[in-house]
This record gives C-alpha cells, sequence and structure tokens, in this order.
C-alpha cells in the first residue's frame, strides 16, 4: 500500500515537471493559427536596406557580398555569423536565402531580425518554405515587403525571386513569370544579372512543371553570371539544366560557414568562409 502511495507521489511531480516545462516551452514558442505581425516598428526592411546598399553604388567594378541562409532557430550561430561578417571591411551586403523563421511566427521573424539588424552591412532576406507556414507569408510581407523583388548595383542586377511552390499550392504562380519577364526587355544602365531564390529546380519545393520556361527565362537575361540558392542546407555547385548555368547553394547556418562572392568586371570567384 506505501509502495502505491509513494509511486502516485512520483508519477504526479513528473506530471507536474512536465506540464511546468510544457507551459513554458509554450510561452517560448507560442504559436497561434491567426498570428499577425505585432507592433515592433519592423516594415519595409528589403526596401530600406536596398536604398542603403544604393547610397554606395559608384563606378568601382567590384562587389563583394555574403551569402547564408536557413538561420531557422540558430540564434547563437547566427549572433556568430554576424560577428564575423563584421570583422570584414570590404563587404558591401548580405543575402540571406531564405528560412529565417521555423514556424513562420512573428516573435522569430523579429528575433532573428534583432540579430541581423547588428550586421554593419545592409542584408536583405528572401522568403524561404518555412517562412510561410501559417500566417508567415503575410509577417513577412509586412516586415521585409513583396516575395519578388531586385535591386541593381554597380551595374549587376540581382533578382531575388520566391521558388516555394510546394507552400502555395500551386495555387498563385510560383515563379511569378510576369515578374521574371519584365527584366527581359529593362535592361538600363544593366550589364550583368545575377538570380538568387529558395528552393532550387528539381527539388521538391520546386514547381518543376514549369521549370523549363523559368530557364528559358533566366538563360536570356542580360549578361547572366550565376545563380544562389538555399534550402537544402549543403554546400552545392549544380548545373541543373546542363547549359552552363551553376547554382550555387549555401549551408544552413547551422554549419557555422558561409560563402562571400566577389564580382569583378564580368569575372567573379567565391569562397567559404568558416567560422
Amino acid at each position: 500500500m506505501k509502495m502505491a502511495i509513494r509511486f502516485g507521489k512520483i508519477k504526479f511531480i513528473i506530471q507536474a515537471i512536465f506540464i511546468t516545462i510544457f507551459v513554458s516551452s509554450c510561452d517560448l514558442f507560442e504559436y497561434q493559427p491567426y498570428d499577425t505581425p505585432n507592433k515592433e516598428g519592423l516594415s519595409d526592411i528589403n526596401n530600406l536596406n536596398i536604398a542603403k546598399i544604393s547610397k554606395n553604388d559608384n563606378e568601382n567594378d567590384t562587389i563583394r557580398f555574403v551569402f547564408t541562409g536557413d538561420t531557422q532557430r540558430c540564434y547563437d550561430e547566427t549572433a556568430d555569423f554576424v560577428k564575423d561578417v563584421n570583422k570584414h571591411s570590404n563587404i558591401d551586403f548580405v543575402i540571406h536565402g531564405g528560412d529565417i523563421t521555423d514556424f513562420g511566427m512573428s516573435k522569430e521573424y523579429i528575433w532573428m531580425n534583432d540579430i541581423l539588424h547588428d550586421l554593419k552591412v545592409p542584408y536583405v532576406v528572401l522568403i524561404g518554405n518555412h517562412d510561410v507556414v501559417g500566417q508567415g507569408k503575410d509577417i513577412y510581407k509586412a516586415y521585409f515587403g513583396a516575395l519578388n523583388f531586385d535591386f541593381t548595383f554597380r551595374k549587376t542586377r540581382f533578382i531575388c525571386l520566391n521558388t516555394n511552390a510546394l507552400e502555395f499550392d500551386y495555387a498563385t504562380p510560383v515563379p511569378d513569370f510576369d515578374f521574371m519577364t519584365s527584366f527581359l526587355k529593362d535592361t538600363a544602365g544593366v550589364k550583368q544579372t545575377i538570380v538568387v531564390m529558395h528552393s532550387p529546380p528539381l527539388d521538391d519545393q520546386f514547381n518543376n512543371n514549369v521549370g523549363l520556361m523559368f530557364n528559358y527565362i533566366i538563360e536570356r537575361y542580360k549578361g547572366l553570371l550565376f545563380c544562389l540558392n538555399a534550402h537544402r542546407h549543403i554546400l552545392s555547385e549544380i548545373d541543373y539544366y546542363n547549359n552552363g548555368i551553376i547554382y550555387y547553394g549555401c549551408d544552413d547556418i547551422a554549419g557555422r560557414n558561409y560563402l562571400l562572392f566577389t564580382v569583378i568586371g564580368n569575372k567573379y570567384s567565391y569562397q567559404v568562409v568558416k567560422f
């Protein structure tokens, strides 16, 4: 009888501990199906940073930029990434290839942006498939802006695309060909092009039903140098369509490395920087 009572008390204590941990964790990652942006003063971050990038535009023919992605839940690693990038004095900007969050929650967007805000150079963030979860798509648009965007720096156009077709149930045109084709004739002041995306071709997130058209458009961009993608969490260098267009993939931030590209004229090189 005493054994049964003692076991009952132990069971009660274990349950109490479990409930306490569960409640605490829910407070840390509170999922709400109708999560919406709270009033943190965050708005149009990409365009604000693109304006900062434009201020440094000049006749210099050299561009040095960092490419990273998939920082979801890796707050300490991202903070260390920021510290390492800040050690360099000749980087122009940072491109984040998406999956800044894991569950598309406003808290995650805010926490990660608070870390990235410490970068000494401007940064832009693409939308990843995890960023679309729940109300994440609308929160991304409220904080960062359009799902597809571009900017030009030292006559190199960077075209940043939403390629997370699976998360949009193919009901929305992803990739957006209207957006993509708008740059085929609009080439004033542009000598070359770099295309950036989260999910690469042949991935299950990508709409491979329209892959040939996607490639057809990209092949015709003025002075296309290369493409960039995140999502796969591995360093990669792949010619997906066997046409000489290389897609460079970055590791996730947990791998504690990033890609540093140097573009000089119409030539480029890159290195994997470990931190």
